[in-house]
C-alpha cells in the first residue's frame, strides 16, 4: 500500500499517535486514520496518505476562488486532493472531501512545472491555488510545492476552512500570498452541530494570516435558518472590520447539497445580508446567483462601479488612476495589477 510520506506535527501517545496539525486533536490507533481520513497511523508513524495525490486540476479564473481583489482578471493553476478535517453537512465538494475519489500522482516539481507552462501559454496565470477539498490536510505537499513555486516567481493561494493549529500555520506564513478563508458561521454552536469543528481556531487563522501580510478574503455560505440571522451577520462583519475593514467578504447562496436538502437561500435574504455587512465593511459581494450586481466592486466612498464582472471574468472596469476611484479619488484595496 502506498502510504504517501511521513507526516509532520505528531507525537506518540501510548499505543496511539497524537496528531497536532489541526484542532481536531486526533489520537489515532494503529491502522486507523484521523478525522480528515488522510492521516494514517502505520506501525507507530503518521503518514500523509494523500501526499502528491491529485483529484482535480484546472486553470481557473482567480475570481472563482473567490478572490476579487487579488490580481483581478488573472488565472491560477488550481489543484485539489482528498480529505477534509471538517464534516459539513452542506459540503459543496463532498465527492473529494468526504469520499475516496479517483486520484493520480502529481509530484511538487511536476505541479510547479505545469504552472510555469501555464504561465508561458497565458501570461495572466500568476501562480498556483491549493483548493477544491481542504488544502491544509495536504500540508506537506502544499509546503513543498509552495516553496518551489516561490523560486519560480509564482504566487501561492489557499482556499481553506482555516481550521489549523498555530504552529503548522506559522510554517506556511512566508510561502502563501493570498487566501480565501471560509468562515462557515459566527457561532460555536453552528460549528459544533453542522461542521464538527470550532469557530475560534478559524478566527485565529484569519487574524494571523492578515497580520502576516497575506491578501485575505472571506467567504460565508448563507444557509436559511442556520446562519442567516442579521445580528450574527453583523457580528461577523464587525469582527472582520476590527481586523481590517477592507477585507472583502463573499456571502454566497446555499443550494441543497450532500446531506442537507432544505430549500435554497432566498434572494431577499442574501440581499439583506449584503446590506447588513456593508454597514461595517468596504467590500461585500454575493455569489452563487445570477446577475452581476453582487459581483461588482463599488467604491466604498461614493459607490462608483469600479470593476464589473461577467460570471467569473472581468467585464468593464475603470481604475484609470491606478488604485484610486476616478470619481472621488478614494484608494481602493487591490493587491497586484488588474490583468486585462
Amino acid at each position: 500500500m502506498d502510504t504517501g510520506r511521513e507526516a509532520m506535527y505528531y507525537e506518540a501517545a501510548g499505543e496511539r499517535i497524537h496528531c497536532h496539525l489541526c484542532p481536531q486533536d486526533c489520537r489515532i490507533a494503529q491502522g486507523q486514520r484521523g478525522v480528515c481520513r488522510v492521516r494514517l497511523n502505520k506501525d507507530g508513524r503518521l503518514w500523509a496518505t494523500n501526499y502528491s495525490r491529485c483529484t482535480a486540476r484546472a486553470l481557473d479564473p482567480t475570481e472563482k476562488k473567490p478572490l476579487y481583489h487579488f490580481y483581478p482578471g488573472s488565472y491560477l493553476l488550481s489543484l485539489g486532493t482528498l480529505g477534509c478535517n471538517l464534516k459539513c453537512g452542506f459540503c459543496q465538494n463532498w465527492q473529494i472531501s468526504q469520499r475516496d475519489a479517483p486520484s493520480y500522482r502529481l509530484l511538487p516539481e511536476e505541479a510547479v512545472q505545469d504552472a510555469v507552462q501555464a504561465r508561458e501559454g497565458n501570461p495572466r496565470c500568476v501562480g498556483l491555488a491549493y483548493t477544491y477539498s481542504e488544502p491544509l490536510m495536504w500540508y506537506e505537499y502544499v509546503l513543498e510545492t509552495a516553496a518551489l513555486a516561490r523560486q519560480k516567481g509564482l504566487k501561492n493561494v489557499l482556499v481553506t476552512n482555516g481550521f489549523i493549529n498555530r504552529e503548522p500555520l506559522k510554517g506556511l506564513l512566508d510561502l502563501i500570498d493570498a487566501a480565501n478563508i471560509d468562515v462557515k458561521a459566527f457561532t460555536e454552536d453552528f460549528y459544533r452541530k453542522h461542521c464538527k469543528g470550532r469557530l475560534e481556531p478559524v478566527k485565529e487563522t484569519v487574524e494571523v494570516a492578515c497580520g502576516a501580510g497575506w491578501h485575505v478574503e472571506v467567504t460565508t455560505l448563507v444557509i436559511p435558518g442556520l446562519n442567516d440571522d442579521e445580528k450574527e451577520l453583523a457580528d461577523l462583519a464587525r469582527w472582520l472590520a476590527s481586523i481590517d475593514k477592507d477585507i472583502p467578504l463573499h456571502l454566497t447562496r446555499y443550494f441543497p447539497n450532500y446531506r442537507y436538502s432544505m430549500l435554497a437561500t432566498p434572494l431577499d435574504t442574501l440581499k439583506r445580508a449584503w446590506e447588513v455587512a456593508r454597514e461595517h465593511l468596504s467590500y461585500v459581494y454575493t455569489g452563487n446567483m445570477a446577475g452581476r450586481e453582487g459581483s461588482t466592486t463599488l467604491c466604498p466612498q461614493c459607490g462608483y462601479a469600479l470593476i464589473c464582472r461577467e460570471g467569473m471574468h472581468l467585464g468593464q472596469w475603470d481604475l484609470s488612476h491606478g488604485a484610486q476611484c476616478p470619481q472621488c479619488g478614494q484608494t481602493i484595496a487591490i493587491t497586484g495589477s488588474i490583468m486585462s
